[in-house]
């Protein structure tokens, strides 16, 4: 699957930013999809995913209740709709493919290349 993330910007604190993650290759729908982020001078750190379904996500804590992920599995894309963006949000956000059901990055298989979010204060 080869898998290119875009949407990322410059935006104010408060504002909101939607990511999309488009595939192409191999059957997106038989793998689930995760939103990553590394920030600098950070590890990369899990932030969604959800199933190939779309029926089931999960959340790291601090962006619950402020983004969103889901898919269209027949537009091969996935999205991160993200909310209430904070300073703290600033990083690069990959997203990646797995057969697994994982939240850690070594799990995943296939990766974009990253866009850059910038939250200003």
């Amino acid at each position: 699957v080869q898998l290119q993330a875009s949407g990322g910007g410059l935006v104010q604190a408060g504002g909101s930013l939607r990511l999309s993650c488009a595939a192409s290759g191999r059957t997106f729908d038989n793998y689930a999809v995760g939103w990553f982020r590394q920030a600098p001078g950070k590890e990369r750190e899990f932030v969604a995913r959800i199933s190939w379904s779309g029926v089931t996500t999960t959340y790291t804590d601090p962006v619950k209740g402020r983004f969103t992920i889901s898919r269209d599995n027949a537009k091969n894309t996935a999205y991160l709709q993200m909310n209430s963006l904070r300073p703290e949000d600033t990083a690069i956000y990959y997203c990646a493919c797995t057969s697994n059901w994982s939240t850690q990055p070594t799990r995943y298989f296939y990766w974009g290349q990253g866009t850059l979010v910038t939250v200003s204060s």
